[in-house]
């Protein structure tokens, strides 16, 4: 089990942000510059137990963009399970110290998997539902290793239906000094989650929440 620290800030200019990235020596992860198209499902009991002690458990299905085309036909899908908890026992006091300085923190393990259709019927048959979608584009960075100070640091822009945001993950003074370079200060961090995100954007609308997907999606939807 791994420990999670990150901050969103919410992007208004994704071709400045760009350049800004680029301003300070950010380049894309892995392989190539590609961007990733994630479909995600959060799995509840009926009463909420999960989310009630602050846990989350989630299937995410990743799509690498190729060219042109958003999903290949041969481009390799990955599968993703998630669970998420505030973490308890020893780390617990470090962790309540960065959230007082303004950053999510929790305990988090995943695992990869190679049917998302079979784990989803496996949750389902312990009481489980896939109660809440929501989809994105990612696209992931890093700062280049002479950059010792940003070791361990990602940075994972996100291209959702309520608008850009870019994550933040890593240690808590690479996260601020990254900030920093790309003109942001303490107070333009965000704790919340997409769920959170979607629910505030619906009601500034007016409109009943659903499932946070980009409209060609959202028709296909029972």
């Amino acid at each position: 089990m791994a420990q999670e620290t990150e901050i969103k800030l919410k992007i208004v200019d994704v071709r400045a942000f760009h350049r800004a990235l680029k301003r300070i020596g950010a380049r894309p992860a892995g392989r190539g510059s590609e961007r990733v198209h994630e479909e995600n499902v959060i799995f509840d009991t009926p009463d909420g137990g999960l989310a009630k002690h602050g846990q989350l458990l989630r299937i995410r299905t990743e799509s690498p963009e190729t060219r042109g085309k958003a999903k290949a036909k041969d481009s390799k899908q990955r599968v993703v399970l998630t669970f998420k908890q505030p973490i308890v026992g020893a780390g617990a006091e470090a962790a309540r110290h960065l959230r007082r300085g303004q950053y999510k923190v929790r305990d988090e393990t995943e695992l990869e998997v190679s049917d998302a259709g079979n784990l989803a019927r496996i949750f389902e048959g312990l009481g489980m539902s896939g109660w809440f979608r929501y989809e994105k584009y990612r696209s992931t960075f890093h700062l280049p290793n002479s950059k010792t100070w940003a070791r361990g640091l990602l940075i994972e822009l996100d291209e959702t239906p309520i608008g850009a945001f870019v994550e933040l993950e890593g240690p808590a003074e690479a996260i601020d000094r990254t900030a920093t370079e790309l003109g942001f200060s303490k107070n333009d961090y965000v704790l919340k989650n997409y769920l959170v995100l979607y629910m505030e954007e619906c009601r500034r609308k007016g409109e009943q929440p659903t499932h946070m997907l980009f409209p060609a999606q959202k028709s296909h939807l029972k």
